[in-house]
């Protein structure tokens, strides 16, 4: 069912309209309801559908608007599935704000959302009809940026924030109220969320009218709110609030701005008391209450926003402004309440600190007090709350700095989402004062954030420092702005009366004031805002740097000068007591010592803190988080520019006011503390700052006798001792370890910091004082990690430093120059940490509790960890009591000799030591099962498989069956090997990981079975798309590499890598030496240049992203399912969902014990979660939301035998990925030394040598699967199972088999794993049955392949032209498809099919262009503008009818969007205009011309041309290591600007050669565009000429030359510059 395409007419506005639906019931669209969900009510709400003797409702005047395409197939697609589904009236749910129960693995505490945003308004605040249905209709033309459930009627959230309507609301209070309004500010309005229940309701308006009487207001009246909700989805109906008007008066007397405090104080005692009062006043939500602003939102659709609400159809409902939003969310359960906008503000993106944020917002209640509001301060608190998304905690933090705090609106958001001005050369001082100065009294609200906000007089937008969401803008000639996340969304608007066209730069601000009249330029906001105080001289009066504290120390001789005798190592005693081992020293320590963390490859093998038999230190039970999907991550080498170490630390001030004591603050330069930083603290004083001391170490004797009790005891005096010291008036407080002895324990510093953290925040009392630890057990960097996410200031590792210390000594390196580089690596380790999770400052990750806790009991996170995630529970004090007293016995023997090094095993295996699934005798049983295909020998690998099982994983805790519930049977009636092998597929191991020669062996062995084999992100050669060497799987990961249109033509399934197992969240190197002649060819780089891979972050940085990428690739190939890889974590349920909404059709789960790819230990060890906890919380949110149906799920994570797949099925999968296994079948050995290229069996290199003794055959690996098929066949006859699909999913299967269990495992509550998801939804099957609606007749290629098809037949040539709107995306994709499937990588002749465009492009326009095609567009373009442009050439320039004025000025003005020609491997580029941030990122074969770009210009490029004929922004060349830049360079401002470490820059007049270039390329640009920025250049060249900047790598520049110097002793022709581009 799907909606024929309107026209062009029709889809700017002016004649189109939503189909009819069909029946107009108010329930029974959907297929399936969410009433299963939540426990019913007593009643059910009447039916919403007018009584049959009623008049037909009124038609909406917002109907003449266009609807666009995917909105009206969703309405038409509804109707029909409610014509064939049993119309039925659904239960209500029980609350319209709350999501279902935590459940299993599902926590609707880690539920996300994103969205598109938009904003219309007068400059000078005239109020008009136009202003809101224009609104509405960039709404609905940003449908495609919220998301829809399985319901296609109930939206995930949709609305609309005006200023009050005075005049339509002084009708309808006559009308409807009998109730006369005041004068305009004298009133305020707001609309009201209520329960259905009448008593409720009536409960809960009391509260409200006794909180505005309260605050000395008057209520005017109440008035039902007109809506009609016959076009609403099952969903939405089931938990749609009653929702009502009310209307305040304001006192004769009260100035305006009081009474807008009053109103917020009033409305916070209600939320207040309505929370107080239980769970029957849930639903009671105030979505606005103001005499400037109201908000009609919920759970809509876009389109359904102005059809509910009956006052937005009014002709009198006017405004000056309108603020929309659309939202998509990673579930499809309803949520009226979450909904945008806020009170303040609408966010698109996602805040990552949130749990920091919140919990120093608790802490800073103990000492904000406004200075309005005095002693009744406190009834607006709690500052944040866990009922609000992030969204809902910015915004309440936002309305309390701007209404309690006397602050204005935008600079409440500069203070919370302030710009990156920590490393910033160009910014001037006053601007650094202020930020310097507000980051004293808050952490920034870090992540990836797009606010737009209002109070009525200011309206505008913020973005984030690294400017992850899109904000274009318009201005016009008769002064209306229209901002949103995309151009074109208000497609009525005519060119002619545009006259400027803008974007929103990183860290800056987009403001309105509507009493000045116009836009207020960014920087004279921000100086008015900075000016308003004496910011700078407040900082440098009171602000103490720590570097200063220790060089005045240091100088007055009050510390004791450095030793001269060369440091000894710390004895045995005290390193094994530190819980040090041999491998910590060696493989960990020592390499630090060059400044970087130690790499390690083929992931991690050993078992989870809670299963290990040896002990372990609390970190360890402890794994980072990342973001994948709903947040990028950041690269912190590349964009450190972002990135900030710096701290204040100490006592904060009043939040509420500003003053100069909010800069008494101390400045840590970095979380790592020198030993003489540690000793300035502990032992001198320094203007007022002096440190009490907590000694966390005690009895061991009270250890051994009472256990966890004395550890626990021992925590509470150490709390008591610091809470102490605050009540002191103590202005910091060191956790110190160093009177360990062997008499003494100490406390685990982590959970001494955790402990005394929390127990501050508890008594609101964290901010006054900085928290340091001084401790003997911090070694790696993930204990740092730990240490600063749960609170701690600084950390001295003064044990590591001894230990690094005495081995330069050793080695002949200044002591101190190793200890400086160690505190380098481990700060730089924790910006990677951090940056993983997307979070840019250590002040914000600090006390973030980024983590996720495995096996730890609910006491332990209770006391120290508190809010942390612990789902499976676990060990509690006890356990690690005796842990901590094996480490101390370790250190002090009973028999008293000196101990040995502790040495574990637990990088590599040892015998006798730490357990690994690995071990050698495995190993040779698995290739003796491959090489010989006997039972017998795989029988052998079975066992020992198992018996590494019940030691390593949680699976191996598992029993399978034995449970009476299916009889057997007959082994022969079980679906065959030869099936069941088609359900396996082989890891995503690149071509640069691994040797040619194995992974054509995988693809062989893979496409034998009727297998897939899996690319990894380094492409594929073309050459082996037509044989047995094809791999069906082509991956598409942050790198791009290679991935052209002929690349993704040529695939059966596209697999986008959101995150790698041994390293997520972050990206990856391919240094130089692996990139073979092959490899370069392949990956479209030079060989011998290293490769970047930077961490998926350019175009999948938030969920509707990924949704957009999804569209990009079902465009290119049809044919091929989309796959969306992510790896468990927790929350990544909540992710799938979002993914299946996004219409993945195929989603990969992998473990966190990765495979090949290199990466820094921390990461291998520490990040990533057992594949089994994300497999099944994947397969319960699925199930749960109804969407499993829609998706293929596979596991994929160190799978080695029939039973690993058996337990798999059974949580859920029924797809499965092997990597380790086949490699080892081919000949691996696991010497873990994929990253040096030195693998000895040929797996795992590029060494020509090396790979000779490669012995692997295809054979090997088929044997193996076949091996492990017939495994799975015996457990299927034993379960009772015929069909493999028929165990999927089946949990009850399995249970605990008690035998396997340990003192540490036995804690553990693995019922979460083990929750039946049919349980959670009777309803929804356990695997996919059905396919996602991609759209694709709706596209507007698809629509026009029919004119192009017989001249790409026939390889002739072909013209045609068409208008474009911004919900066309991915245009030109769908016929590069065709091209390639007829012509392969050769494509066309250039120009052979000619596309000629007028409008508003959507996203990814010429998405990997095919060459031969030419896209031309007169408009402009939206992000992602040739995107993995392929050969194809793309032409924008703006429209004719904007003027001569404009198009004069066209260069300042933009023309595309972020991210445009994001991997592009080859074509041309013509943009007219400027384009936004990221441009050419990823570059390797494209030449572009445009007239300006934003930051990051050119990351990451590896090949081709970029030519820029106007400004940069900063950080331009960042990872640059091919192709070559020429940017235009009148005021010499360009050096600051470029990211030097990888690229040398020169004039460009300094070579004939480059002058020539250049001139051909603006020449073109000129004749293609019409440039007026061009032909200036041109006319005045010969001094152009020398203003221009050639950027060239180092390394490319270092090929060229030798190739060159080859080409001279073989005299060879060419320059050596063609033969290297």
């Amino acid at each position: 069912a799907s909606t024929p395409r309107p026209s062009a007419k029709a889809r700017r506005g002016e004649a189109w309209t939503a189909p009819a639906r069909q029946g107009g019931q108010t329930r029974g669209a959907s297929p399936r309801s969410h009433s299963h969900l939540l426990p019913r009510r007593g009643t059910d709400r009447p039916t919403a559908a007018p009584p049959e003797d009623q008049a037909p409702r009124a038609e909406c005047p917002m109907q003449h608007l266009a609807f666009p395409r995917p909105a009206a197939r969703r309405v038409a697609v509804a109707a029909a599935r409610a014509g064939q589904a049993a119309a039925r009236q659904p239960a209500r749910l029980a609350h319209s704000t709350r999501f279902p129960a935590k459940q299993g693995l599902y926590d609707p505490a880690l539920e996300k959302d994103s969205c598109g945003v938009g904003l219309v308004a007068h400059l000078k605040g005239v109020p008009s009809r136009a202003i809101v249905e224009d609104a509405g209709l960039a709404l609905v033309n940003m449908e495609h940026r919220g998301g829809c459930g399985c319901d296609p009627q109930s939206g995930d959230g949709a609305g609309i924030q005006t200023a009050l309507p005075h005049e339509f609301l002084t009708r309808v209070a006559r009308d409807d109220m009998n109730v006369t309004l005041p004068a305009k500010g004298e009133y305020a309005a707001g609309n009201i969320f209520l329960p259905v229940d009448e008593a409720a309701a009536a409960k809960a308006k009391t509260i409200l009218v006794d909180a505005v009487r309260e605050q000395g207001l008057e209520v005017l009246g109440w008035r039902k709110m007109p809506t009609d909700n016959s076009g609403l989805g099952a969903m939405s109906v089931e938990t749609e609030p009653l929702i009502e008007q009310i209307f305040v008066g304001k006192p004769p007397g009260l100035a305006a701005d009081s009474f807008q405090k009053e109103l917020y104080m009033a409305r916070r005692v209600a939320e207040n008391a309505a929370k107080a009062a239980g769970p029957a006043l849930d639903d009671f939500y105030a979505c606005s209450l103001s005499d400037r602003t109201i908000t009609y939102k919920g759970q809509l659709t876009t389109a359904q926003v102005f059809e509910y609400y009956k006052d937005l159809q009014q002709a009198d409902y006017m405004s000056h402004m309108a603020l929309v939003h659309s939202r998509f969310s990673t579930n499809t359960f309803p949520s009226w309440p979450r909904a945008q906008p806020n009170r303040m503000l609408c966010h698109n993106g996602e805040i990552n600190t949130l749990r920091g944020n919140k919990n120093m917002l608790t802490s800073r209640e103990g000492v904000a007090i406004s200075e309005y509001f005095g002693d009744r301060t406190p009834k607006l608190f709690p500052l944040a709350s866990d009922d609000h998304s992030d969204s809902g905690n910015f915004d309440m933090c936002v309305e309390m700095l701007a209404l309690a705090g006397g602050r204005p609106l935008h600079e409440a958001v500069m203070m919370m989402i302030p710009e990156a001005w920590e490393r910033n050369p160009e910014l001037p001082d006053w601007k650094r004062d202020f930020y310097e100065y507000h980051a004293c009294t808050m952490e920034p609200w870090d992540g990836p954030a797009m606010m737009a906000f209002t109070d009525g007089r200011f309206v505008g937008a913020n973005l984030d420092r690294n400017g992850l969401r899109p904000c274009r803008f318009y201005v016009t000639k008769d002064d209306h702005v229209i901002l949103a996340s995309e151009v074109g969304v208000v497609a009525h608007l005519k060119e002619d009366q545009v006259v400027r066209k803008g974007r929103l730069e990183p860290g800056r601000m987009f403001l309105i004031d509507f009493e000045k009249g116009g836009i207020l330029d960014d920087m004279a906001v921000k100086k008015e805002a900075a000016e308003a105080h004496p910011y700078g001289a407040w900082v440098r009066d009171n602000m103490v740097r720590l570097t200063d504290w220790v060089n005045a120390k240091t100088a007055s001789g009050e510390l004791p000068p450095a030793p001269t005798a060369a440091p000894k190592m710390p004895s045995t005693r005290v390193l094994n007591a530190a819980g040090f081992t041999r491998e910590h020293l060696e493989m960990i320590l020592r390499p630090m010592t060059s400044g970087k963390e130690p790499l390690g490859s083929m992931g991690v093998d050993t078992p989870l803190a809670v299963l290990s038999m040896v002990p372990r230190m609390p970190a360890h039970y402890f794994k980072q988080l990342f973001a994948q999907v709903t947040n990028p991550p950041i690269d912190p080498i590349r964009e450190a520019s972002v990135m900030s170490l710096q701290c204040p630390v100490g006592p904060e001030a009043n939040l509420l006011a500003v003053s100069a004591d909010a800069a008494k603050r101390l400045v840590v330069e970095e979380p790592c503390l020198s030993l003489e930083a540690m000793a300035a603290i502990k032992g001198t004083s320094h203007q007022g700052w002096r440190a009490a001391q907590i000694d966390t170490t005690f009895d061991v004797a009270e250890a051994r006798a009472n256990g966890g009790a004395a550890l626990r005891e021992a925590i509470q005096r150490i709390c008591v001792e610091a809470r102490a010291a605050v009540a002191n008036g103590e202005r910091l407080v060191v956790l110190s370890d160093r009177a360990m002895s062997q008499t003494r324990i100490a406390v685990p510093s982590l959970l001494a910091t955790g402990a005394v953290h929390q127990s501050l925040i508890k008594e609101k009392a964290r901010t006054k004082v900085g928290l340091l630890v001084d401790t003997a057990d911090a070694k790696e960097v993930h204990d740092f990690a730990t240490l600063v996410g749960y609170g701690a200031d600084g950390v001295c590792p003064y044990v590591a430093y001894e230990a690094i210390g005495a081995m330069a000594a050793e080695a002949g390196m200044p002591p101190s120059t190793a200890m400086t580089k160690y505190q380098k690596a481990v700060s730089f380790g924790i910006l990677k940490v951090m940056s993983k999770m997307g979070i840019s400052t250590v002040q914000s990750y600090k006390g973030a509790q980024i983590f996720e806790a495995v096996g730890l009991g609910e006491e332990v996170v209770d006391t120290c960890f508190t809010g942390s995630t612990s789902r499976l529970k676990g060990v509690g004090f006890d356990v690690l009591m005796k842990d901590a007293l094996r480490f101390h016995d370790a250190a002090w023997p009973a028999e008293g000799r000196v101990p040995d090094y502790l040495n574990f095993g637990d990088y590599h295996w040892r015998d006798g030591g730490e357990a690994h699934y690995n071990t050698p005798a495995a190993m040779v049983a698995l290739q003796l099962a491959a090489r010989t295909n006997a039972r017998e020998a795989y029988a052998e690998y079975s066992k020992l498989i198992d018996e590494a099982n019940a030691s390593v994983t949680i699976r191996g805790l598992f029993k399978i069956g034995n449970d009476g519930l299916l009889p057997e049977v007959p082994l022969e009636e079980v679906e065959p090997a030869s099936e069941i092998v088609k359900r396996f597929a082989t890891g995503a191991m690149s071509l640069g990981s691994i040797s040619p020669e194995t992974h054509e062996s995988l693809a062989k062995a893979m496409n034998a079975l009727g297998g897939k084999s899996n690319t990894g992100e380094g492409g594929e050669d073309p050459l082996r798309f037509a044989d047995d060497r094809r791999s069906a799987i082509k991956q598409i990961a942050s790198g791009r590499f290679g991935v052209t249109s002929n690349y993704l033509t040529n695939a059966d399934e596209l697999q986008i890598k959101m995150a790698q197992g041994a390293k997520p969240g972050e990206g990856g190197e391919l240094p130089g030496y692996k990139v073979t002649e092959l490899i370069g060819k392949t990956r479209g780089t030079t060989p011998g240049v290293g490769l970047i891979s930077p961490p998926p972050h350019h175009d999948i940085y938030s969920i509707e992203d990924l949704a957009q990428l999804i569209f990009d690739l079902k465009s290119a190939n049809t044919g091929a399912r989309i796959s969306v890889k992510l790896v468990s974590e927790v929350g990544v349920g909540v992710v799938a969902a979002g993914v299946a909404k996004a219409k993945a059709d195929h989603i990969v789960i992998a473990g966190g014990d990765g495979g090949t790819g290199a990466a820094v230990w921390t990461s291998i060890k520490h990040a990533g979660m057992p594949v089994e906890i994300g497999l099944a919380e994947a397969h319960q949110t699925l199930v749960l939301n109804g969407l499993r149906s829609r998706v293929f799920l596979q596991s994929d994570g160190q799978l080695k035998s029939g039973r690993d797949v058996t337990v798999a099925a059974l949580l859920g999968a029924e797809e499965f990925g092997f990597a380790t296994a086949p490699l080892i079948a081919l000949g691996c050995i696991m010497m873990r030394k994929c990253h040096m290229n030195t693998c000895p069996v040929g797996i795992a290199t590029q060494d020509e040598d090396l790979r000779k003794k490669f012995v692997g055959q295809p054979e090997h690996v088929m044997n193996f699967l076949f091996l492990i098929a017939e495994e799975v066949r015996g457990y299927m006859a034993k379960l009772g199972y015929r069909k493999f699909l028929d165990m999927v999913g089946k949990t009850e299967r399995l249970s605990v088999d008690p035998s396997k269990l340990n003192e540490k495992s036995s804690t553990l509550d693995l019922s979460p794993i083990l929750m039946p998801a049919q349980a959670l939804n009777p309803e929804e099957t356990m695997y996919k049955i059905m396919e996602q609606d991609h759209g694709i007749p709706d596209r507007l290629d698809q629509q026009l392949l029919p004119q192009v098809k017989a001249a790409i037949d026939a390889g002739s040539s072909v013209k045609i032209s068409s208008e474009i709107v911004n919900i066309d995306r991915a245009f030109g994709a769908i016929i590069s498809n065709y091209v390639s499937q007829k012509h392969g990588e050769a494509g066309m002749a250039p120009g052979s099919v000619q596309i000629d465009l007028k409008g508003h492009a959507g996203q990814s326009l010429g998405f990997v262009l095919a060459r031969g095609i030419t896209v031309t567009l007169e408009g402009d373009a939206n992000d992602y503008t040739g995107k993995g442009l392929s050969g194809g050439d793309l032409v924008v320039f703006p429209s004719r009818e904007l003027g001569e004025d404009y198009l004069r000025e066209a260069h300042n003005h933009m023309i595309v969007g972020n991210t445009s020609l994001y991997g592009a491997t080859d074509g041309s580029a013509f943009f007219r205009g400027r384009a936004g941030e990221r441009f050419c990122v990823r570059n390797s074969g494209a030449t572009a011309v445009v007239e300006g770009v934003g930051d990051h210009g050119c990351e990451y490029m590896t090949g081709g041309r970029a030519v820029i004929l106007g400004p940069t922004g900063n950080n331009f060349a960042a990872g640059m290591s091919g192709g070559i830049a020429y940017v235009y360079d009148p005021d010499n401002t360009f050096e600051r600007r470029c990211n030097k470490e990888m690229v040398g820059l020169s004039k460009v007049s300094e070579s004939e050669a480059d002058m020539a270039e250049l001139r051909g390329y603006i020449e073109a640009h000129a004749e293609k565009t019409g440039s007026v920025r061009a032909q200036e250049l041109l006319a005045t060249w010969d001094d152009t000429a020398s203003k221009f900047t050639k950027v060239l790598p180092h390394d490319y520049a270092r090929v060229m030359a030798e190739r060159a110097a080859r080409a001279a002793l073989s005299g060879a022709g060419g320059s050596a510059a063609s033969q290297v581009a």
